[in-house]
């Protein structure tokens, strides 16, 4: 039985990007995970331990995001992927989708996304 947990819109101020101003300032990241795991023990049992801990993963993903810095969002959503999957080994796949809406060219849009796509082998 699949499940499959998310944490949305997560918010967090960050020093990400290519150019120096931007590792200076800062600016606010808006983060997706989604986690897919085999849930039923933990749909049967009503335990904690036989699920996924959401707010260590939200934990994690604040630390990343807010003490790391990494000049492209493909090295950060890459990093919070591969972490997920290390810290839970119940998780058999994750999506970290990493949103900068402040991104430093000249054009009108919402923002710039990317999204990793992590499986555990």
């Amino acid at each position: 039985m699949t499940h499959k947990i998310s944490l949305k819109n997560m918010v967090f101020y960050g020093f990400h990007g290519v150019y120096e101003f931007e590792r200076e300032l800062g600016q606010r990241f808006f983060l997706d995970v989604d986690m897919t795991a085999n849930l039923e023990k933990a749909g049967k049992s009503d335990q904690l331990e036989d699920t996924i801990d959401y707010v260590a993963v939200y934990n994690l993903t604040k630390n990343i995001v807010e003490n790391k810095r990494f000049q492209l969002l493909e090295a950060l959503s890459y990093h919070i992927a591969d972490e997920v999957l290390r810290m839970h080994p119940l998780v058999e796949e994750t999506v970290v989708r990493v949103r900068k809406p402040s991104v430093p060219i000249a054009a009108a849009l919402d923002c710039v996304e990317v999204e990793a796509v992590r499986r555990r082998n």
